[in-house]
């Protein structure tokens, strides 16, 4: 089951013309993608677009409705490639995928639809998460956008400008015959707001209707010689035709006017931008600027004309460009050299060349070109009433505050695998251990602190191959089940088979692609009506020729599993040795029992409840528990016992009863001091009885304990 169900929300796609929408962010693309007669739409999860395919999947009947065919795709690369429908055909079509990692997986399939170039409008709606937020590597789309000649937009974060940027993708793309990237970033995606909706329009030419009538057109296929056509094509008309549909559709937006001094930014980064000229008097509530603002809602291609036209009476222009290397800042720098233009031109130095641009980035960096380049912007105070500046700057905590690395959650199946991990290690000896991307990659930090690389979604045992020496020491990789069905079963576990290798390949199957947000993957064990589910991870490499296979179906058995990983480590079998490792996400786990059980104890049924608790008298305060656990519901404890200065361990009330605490305690032959208390809501008449005689002899044999015991009195 997914993170979020969207099967209220989605009823609002109905709404007709004239109506008003409110709602989130991609709830308003898929309105917008329906409006505009979308004949197919397809995708891969990842952030800040998960949630888009989310509610595409829960509303396949309107789609079906509409003629809209939807796929969710097995990889980035899947998705883009569905977009050749619209190179031979007049069809509208959408995918979504995160970026920039999702334009790198898909970059075979994009770089030939843009050879060839499309006949119906193609629009890849990319979430982009560059930032703290994100959970990948630093890099922006603009590069793969510009190499391939992909036009990219970046709209205003409000919904009014998101569904504009839908119409106006398609169109774009239809009069340029170019694919079109939509780019959403994370403000974007989850901005609630509201718009006046449209009709929905059935697709023109649903593919049904293109299957029954299937077209040729050979001069788009990226073949020579009509890839140099393609080339010549692309500067000599797509590139024209894009630059005067942006100019004469007005797609980028000039807000104030006059003054000797401007802003140009990323569509993107308009809220943030305002929201400092507010803090320093320059615009209102409404947007109403006194510093001339040029958003760039297309940030490829730059229009020349339009920023030699914004920069023309300007002393200096500020280029607000979020992340780098400043692609935006070169080519207007370039654009006012080759015009001889005399502005000057600042950005990157003023502003951070790299990170996030936060509220307070923005608000230091606009004040300070303000203050070097247009000073009778500046009110006296420098900023609106009851946003005075602090007196002190506020002091460095780095090094007194504990930095919070991400880890696993409270029951997490995965934690155990990789105590079992380091347990086989501590007997054998340390091994190169390459991980990959997903929630196992959390295994690279502390507790466990095991794991060297992470290459791509699906490579963690490719990563291993450079080290895989024959009759060496066996190295040790880890795939999830998402990345396995994405990348992992030809790139890593077949490239095992092929060059024979002797390492060993552990599955983590979660059951769902749980790090985007839990969606069904096809080894999923629910069973769903729209997807093909339930496939044998183990099935799949045997059949592609791996012969040393073991299923362990209870990760929480951390015995078992180190008995699992030793012989793989250690049997004379040659070939690659293949772990499945399965249970369920317990965060999806819970998402559904956890609702079942509270209106099961509301309606009066018996429901039992397991914890875990640690014995105080017992616990011996070493710790190890956590150090081969880690989970956030294990915590420590201070006695109020002057005889016993160590803290002893605790399990709070986040428990989910996983057992992982005690398993890992019985495995590493520590301290018996974890127990399992089952909590028994509504319980039957027999169970009340029981209870309450076990109370009386238990408080019986306590007083009896306490009348023996020696106590020393006053004057004693």
């Amino acid at each position: 089951m997914a993170e979020r169900s969207f099967t209220k929300e989605v009823q609002d796609l109905r709404l007709g013309a004239g109506q008003e929408f409110r709602g989130e962010g991609i709830l308003a693309i898929t309105k917008a993608l329906l409006e505009c007669g979308v004949g197919y739409v397809g995708g891969y999860p990842g952030a800040p677009v998960s949630h888009l395919i989310d509610v595409l999947s829960d509303a396949e009947e309107i789609l079906d409705e509409l003629g809209v065919h939807f796929e969710a795709n097995a990889s980035e690369a899947a998705a883009a490639a569905m977009l050749a429908a619209s190179v031979n055909y007049p069809i509208r079509g959408a995918v979504t995928f995160k970026g920039p990692v999702g334009a790198n997986v898909a970059a075979d399939a994009l770089a030939n639809l843009s050879s060839g170039g499309v006949m119906g409008g193609a629009l890849v709606i990319l979430g982009e998460d560059y930032g703290e937020g994100s959970s990948i590597m630093q890099e922006r789309t603009h590069a793969f956008a510009t190499k391939s000649q992909l036009w990219l937009m970046d709209p205003r974060p409000d919904l009014p400008s998101i569904v504009k940027a839908v119409r106006d993708g398609f169109a774009l793309s239809e009069a340029s015959n170019t694919p079109v990237v939509l780019e959403v970033r994370i403000r974007a995606c989850h901005v609630y707001g509201a718009f006046e909706t449209r009709d929905n329009r059935p697709p023109p030419l649903t593919v049904r209707e293109a299957l029954e009538n299937p077209q040729r057109r050979t001069d788009r296929i990226a073949l020579p010689p009509n890839t140099y056509r393609h080339e010549i094509e692309k500067v000599t008309r797509r590139m024209p035709a894009a630059l005067d549909f942006i100019r004469e559709r007005g797609l980028n937006e000039r807000f104030g006017e006059g003054g000797e001094v401007g802003i140009i930014l990323q569509g993107g980064m308009y809220n943030s931008v305002i929201r400092a000229l507010q803090r320093l008097g320059l615009a209102d509530a409404y947007g109403e600027t006194q510093v001339p603002l040029l958003v760039l809602n297309v940030t490829y291609p730059l229009v020349d004309s339009e920023v030699l036209g914004f920069c023309r009476d300007k002393k200096a222009v500020l280029v607000v460009e979020e992340g780098q290397p400043a692609y935006i800042e070169d080519a207007i720098a370039a654009a006012l050299y080759r015009a001889g233009a005399g502005c000057r031109l600042v950005g990157k130095g003023t502003l951070p060349m790299a990170g996030e641009y936060t509220g307070s980035v923005l608000m230091e960096g606009v004040t300070r070109f303000l203050r070097e380049h247009g000073e009778r912007h500046l009110p006296d105070a420098e900023r609106a009433p009851g946003d005075g500046a602090p007196e002190t700057a506020p002091p460095d905590l780095s090094d007194i505050v504990p930095i919070r690395p991400p880890g696993f959650c409270t029951g997490c199946p995965e934690r155990p695998i990789f105590a079992a991990t380091k347990l086989v290690e501590e007997e054998l000896g340390a091994h190169h251990i390459a991980s990959d991307i997903g929630c196992h990659l959390f295994s690279i930090l502390p507790p466990f602190e095991i794991g060297s690389t992470t290459m791509g979604y699906g490579l963690g045992p490719a990563s291993a191959a450079g080290l895989g020496v024959k009759g060496g020491r066996r190295s040790i990789s880890f795939i999830g089940d998402g990345g396995f069905w994405h990348n992992g079963l030809t790139s890593s576990v077949g490239n095992a088979v092929y060059n024979q290798s002797d390492d060993v390949i552990v599955v983590v199957d979660n059951f769902y692609a749980a790090a985007t947000g839990g969606q069904d993957v096809p080894s999923s064990r629910a069973a769903s009506a729209a997807r093909s589910t339930q496939h044998s991870i183990a099935d799949a490499v045997r059949g592609l020729g791996v012969t040393w296979v073991r299923e362990v179906d209870r990760t929480y058995d951390v015995g078992r599993l180190k008995e699992t990983l030793t012989e793989a480590l250690t049997t004379p079998e040659a070939g690659p040795k293949v772990i499945v490792a399965s249970s369920e996400c317990m965060l999806n786990k819970q998402r559904r029992e956890r609702p079942r059980r509270e209106q099961a104890i509301a309606a009066g049924e018996r429901a039992v409840v397991p914890r875990f608790g640690v014995d105080e008298d017992i616990c011996t305060g070493d710790h190890a528990c956590m150090r081969l656990s880690g989970c956030p519901s294990l915590s420590v404890k201070t006695l109020d016992d002057p005889l016993r200065d160590d803290p002893v361990a605790a399990i709070d009330e986040s428990c989910v009863g996983c057992g992982n605490c005690g398993e890992v305690a019985e495995a590493a032959v520590l301290c018996p001091s974890f127990h399992r208390v089952d909590i028994v809501r509504n319980p039957g008449r027999a169970e009340r009885i029981a209870a309450r005689l076990g109370g009386a002899l238990i408080g019986w044999l306590q007083a009896r304990r306490d009348r023996r015991r020696l106590v020393f009195g006053e004057g004693g």
